[in-house]
């Protein structure tokens, strides 16, 4: 338990230092820790509590932490994971706040910035890949097979979509709903 405890909060506080970018742009990065390296949870045992993060009010990054340390020990492992992942990025913000507030007039650390943006977006797309070969075929893998195609999942996809971007429809109002389709679109 107490070697669990050490592992899920080192493992968190890597997370936080390294989540550049926030969000969605942290998700590949906590996949590697939690399902490739340590194997805590399946891809889709993942891919799911990426889903109820999102629900739940907060902080990607803080919301998964959360449930993956109460997964693995506990509301304690939550408690640890959590700490870890908010401690070491809060520290870092502090230092690198005090840095670029000094050196913002430097065209090199301008440069970096944009960079580190860049690379923002690159995590952003490999996540939301990956949660899209999920959804639609059942596999984070390229190699899909029409056979395997959900068919209502895309439906409830553009649905929800359209519905967020046309009509700018209250995304809780949405979750919701899809919800509801999801259970009886899917026994």
């Amino acid at each position: 338990m107490t070697k669990n405890i050490i592992i899920l909060l080192v493992s968190f506080l890597q997370i936080g230092l390294f989540s550049i970018g926030g969000g969605y742009a942290t998700i590949p990065l906590i996949q590697e820790q939690v399902v490739d390296f340590h194997h805590w949870l399946t891809l889709q045992e993942f891919t799911d509590i990426i889903t109820i993060s999102q629900m739940t009010p907060g902080p990607l990054a803080v919301n998964t932490s959360t449930f993956v340390g109460i997964r693995i020990a506990g509301i304690f492992g939550a408690i640890v994971a959590t700490l870890g992942c908010i401690l070491s990025g809060f520290i870092l913000s502090i230092i690198l706040y005090r840095f670029f507030r000094k050196h913002k007039d430097i065209d090199i650390i301008s440069n970096i910035l944009k960079g580190l943006r860049s690379t923002s977006v690159g995590l952003i797309a490999a996540s939301a890949s990956t949660i899209v070969l999920i959804a639609f075929w059942g596999s984070p893998l390229l190699n899909v097979k029409a056979v395997n195609f959900n068919i209502t999942a895309i439906i409830v996809f553009i649905i929800s979509l359209f519905s967020l971007r046309k009509y700018k429809m209250n995304p809780i109002f949405i979750i919701v709903l899809t919800g509801i389709i999801g259970l009886f679109f899917y026994r």
